[in-house]
This record gives structure tokens, C-alpha cells and sequence, in this order.
């Protein structure tokens, strides 16, 4: 007999899930987390809990919490761990911002859908003890100087393509377990934390005088699929343990901000510390679908023609939108790229199996598993519709309004990450990039026959 529940009625989860959690007393089987793993991900129903000996497969994307209308599902907390590290007076602890945290932490303390609250979000993480503040996308731009760079390097040197994005930790999992064959296409670039805590273990420890033995890494994410990424041990390259600590979620920060009693609209807007509190328009649409494909579009252009990419590359509209897969072909000066954008892994699942029959050639594919991208994650605020959680639109156009209004809007004129490459990394792809940015993937397939992985 299974120890899990009929699928129909729920999602199995196992007990060391590294991301999610149940509490079965407030599950009602209502079958909305099921249905999300089912429609969404594309998860549920693609393995059998008797061939994988009744363990569950999971990519830890969270879906199953945003669906949960009785708050069964809730991500794994990270709060007493990040409590305790910030109670340690020999402790430096750093709190990294994700794109998408700023523009729905508001809606936890019933703000509107899409407030862009950057600044309230910082003072609150002041006001929890945190040491310094950071901004991922720093490390956004990071990334799509890696990824633009290997898109460009695999285009002139015909590496494998079409080059798949690998920024979503589920949607790498997902590629591991049940497509290994794409697993060479998918970009060895780390995912923006992967970058963030690399650097600000390395780079940003030396040119802040602090010991990286002392530095706790707290990440601030949409994602519950994050506390699971940061566990994989080809993801350290600092020397200092992991290079990202502990993943806290937006839903989590709020209530830890609940419980500890701080008044959030009393907190005056506060700043990210300097060197890496600093990101272009392309870093900041990391968090909506269709953003990294913009962001590295624009650079991989630059790369291309030595030029910056005329104004049309700043509203790519044959990328943007909700649909679940979008296609375009973009004009890059130099040569036409065939690119797709997709959101939700069951709708990757056909796209990969339609592309195969009508042979169409693509050079470059986003994949993000959230509806929406990260505006939709597993750890975001709920936002009850008729059935279940849709990410609120609002917080996209939040994060595209706050691209239009940088003044830098191209991740390679980022000064912040032309001073990080010229004091540490030299440049994109180099040997120190490689080994510090840069990551590999594995097959997992054999979790499908019962294969801890």
C-alpha cells in the first residue's frame, strides 16, 4: 500500500522534501495542488509511484503552495535558521534580493498588486538584523553576461543548439529527470544566486575586508525551488562552505516580519549597500517571462555587431505576454536568431516533442516553470482567483516599468559588473569565470525507477 495519497486528491510529497512541506490537517483534497502539478508543471502523471518504489518525483517548484487554497502546502521554512545566524555576533549576515521580491513583498501587507516597494523591502530587512543588503540583480546581469556570451561563443563555434536558459532551478531539474537528452543544450551559466553567492563570498568578501568563513548568504526569493538549488554541491566555488546559506521566501519574510512585530508601513525607505546594490533594466525583468530572453538578447547583440541594439530591442513584444509559449524571429544585425520563450514546464514538455516532429530550428529557448516566470512563484503571497493562484499581471508590468525607467538598461554597461570583471573575473568565459559562474547538469532520469537522487 502507498503511504501517499490517491494523486487525484493531492500531490505526494516526501517528508525530506528540501522545498515543500504539508500540513495534512489542514489539507481538505481538494485535488488543486494535484491539478497544478499536473497542468502546469507536468509532473503528476508523468511517473509511477510503483516503479519509483513510492517515492514521490518533485521539482520543487512550489506550485502545489500557490495552488493550495487551505494552506496545507506551504514552502519549507527557513526562519529559525536565519534567525539564529542573524542572533550570531560572529556572524556577517547578507541578504540578496531577488528581481521579483520588490514588486509583490507589498502585497503580503495588502498593498496593491505590483507596488514596486524596493525600498520598504530593504528597511525591513534591516529592521530583522540583517547586516547588509544586496540586490540579485547585480548578479542578473552577471548571468546574462555568461549566458549571452556562451549563446554567441555556440553560435560561432556550433556548439549544441538551440541553447536552452538554466536561470530556473525547477525547470533544470524537470530537463534532468525527464529530457537528460537536451542537458547539453541547456546553458552552463549559474542561475543568478548561483552568481550572487559565488561573488559575494570571493569579490565582494576581499573588497569589503570581511572573512567568507563569517559570511551567512541568505537569498530573498520568489522560489521555493531555490532552497532545493542551493543544495547542489557543483554550485560551490567560493571555498566557503555553500555559497548561498539559506533561501528565505517572500511568504516567509512576511510572516517572520508578522511575528517579530515590525510595523511595515511605519519603515521609511531605505538603500542596497554599495558594489553589489546596483543592476540595469535587463536584470531588473528577470522576474516576468520572457525578461531573460529580452536582457540577453540585447547584449548578445552588442557581442554580435560590437554596437548597442536599436530601440526595438527594448520592446520586444513578439516575447513578451502570457501565453504559454511565444516564438519570434529577432533580427540581429549580423545573423536572424529563432527564438521561443516558455513558461510552465508541461508546456516545455510539448513544445519539445512538436519541435522534434516539425524540425524547426531555434538558437535560443527560455524556460521558466511558474506561470507568469517568477512573478508566479511557489513562494510568493497568494492571490486567490476563481480556481486556485494566477500571478497578478501587475507585478510584470511593475518590473518592465522599472526597466524602462533605468538610465542603464543593457547588462554589459552595468558599472558594477564592468568593475567586478575588471577586478576579478577578467571576462566572460574566461578560465575564473568558468569555474566560479559557470555549473554542470546531471542525469536524474533514474529517479523515475525508484533512484534517490
Amino acid at each position: 500500500m502507498s503511504k501517499h495519497s490517491p494523486t487525484r486528491l493531492r500531490v505526494p510529497v516526501e517528508r525530506d522534501n528540501p522545498a515543500v512541506m504539508r500540513y495534512s490537517m489542514n489539507c481538505i483534497s481538494c485535488g488543486s495542488c494535484a491539478r497544478a502539478c499536473l497542468e502546469q508543471v507536468g509532473v503528476a502523471g508523468a511517473f509511477d509511484l510503483e516503479k519509483t518504489g513510492d517515492r514521490a518525483v518533485c521539482t520543487y517548484c512550489g506550485q502545489c503552495v500557490a495552488e493550495c487554497t487551505g494552506f496545507a502546502m506551504q514552502p519549507k521554512t527557513s526562519i529559525a535558521a536565519a534567525r539564529a545566524a542573524i542572533a550570531d555576533p560572529s556572524k556577517i549576515v547578507i541578504a540578496s534580493t531577488s528581481p521579483a521580491v520588490r514588486v509583490s513583498i507589498g502585497e503580503a501587507f495588502g498593498l496593491p498588486e505590483g507596488t514596486m516597494a524596493e525600498g520598504k523591502l530593504i528597511a525591513l530587512l534591516r529592521a530583522l538584523g540583517f547586516d547588509r543588503v544586496l540586490d540579485t540583480n547585480t548578479a542578473a546581469d552577471m548571468t546574462i553576461m555568461e549566458e549571452a556570451s556562451e549563446l554567441v561563443r555556440r553560435i560561432r563555434e556550433g556548439g549544441p543548439l538551440p541553447m536552452f536558459t538554466s536561470c530556473c532551478p525547477s525547470w533544470v531539474r524537470f530537463a534532468e529527470i525527464f529530457r537528460p537528452e537536451i542537458l547539453p543544450n541547456i546553458s552552463t551559466a549559474k542561475s543568478p544566486i548561483g552568481m550572487q553567492g559565488a561573488t559575494v563570498k570571493t569579490w565582494y568578501a576581499q573588497a569589503e575586508g570581511l572573512d567568507p568563513a563569517n559570511i551567512v548568504h541568505i537569498a530573498i526569493t520568489p522560489c521555493t525551488a531555490k532552497k532545493a538549488e542551493i543544495l547542489r554541491p557543483e554550485l560551490n566555488a567560493s571555498g566557503a562552505g555553500q555559497d548561498t546559506d539559506l533561501v528565505v521566501t517572500i511568504r516567509e519574510l512576511a510572516e517572520w516580519a508578522v511575528r517579530e512585530d515590525i510595523d511595515y508601513f511605519a519603515l521609511e525607505d531605505d538603500y542596497y549597500d554599495d558594489l553589489m546594490g546596483d543592476a540595469s533594466g535587463a536584470g531588473a525583468i528577470f522576474g516576468t517571462t520572457g525578461g531573460v530572453m529580452e536582457a540577453a538578447l540585447r547584449t548578445g547583440y552588442y557581442l554580435l555587431n560590437g554596437v548597442n541594439p536599436p530601440a526595438r530591442f527594448f520592446e520586444l513584444g513578439e516575447v513578451r505576454g502570457y501565453q504559454g509559449v511565444r516564438e519570434a524571429s529577432v533580427d540581429m544585425g549580423a545573423m536572424t536568431l529563432n527564438v521561443a520563450v516558455i513558461h510552465g514546464t508541461a508546456n516545455a514538455r510539448k513544445f519539445l516533442d512538436e519541435a522534434a516532429v516539425n524540425g524547426k530550428e531555434y538558437h535560443f529557448i527560455e524556460v521558466m516553470t511558474c506561470p507568469g516566470g517568477c512573478i508566479g512563484g511557489g513562494g510568493q503571497p497568494k492571490h486567490f482567483s476563481v480556481r486556485g493562484c494566477i500571478p497578478p499581471a501587475a507585478r510584470g508590468e511593475a518590473l518592465r516599468a522599472k526597466d524602462e525607467a533605468s538610465a542603464v538598461r543593457c547588462s554589459h554597461e552595468n558599472p558594477q559588473i564592468r568593475r567586478i570583471y575588471d577586478e576579478f573575473y577578467g571576462a566572460p568565459l574566461s578560465e575564473k569565470a568558468e569555474n566560479a559562474l559557470h555549473t554542470y547538469y546531471t542525469d536524474k532520469s533514474a529517479a523515475l525507477t525508484g533512484a534517490e537522487i
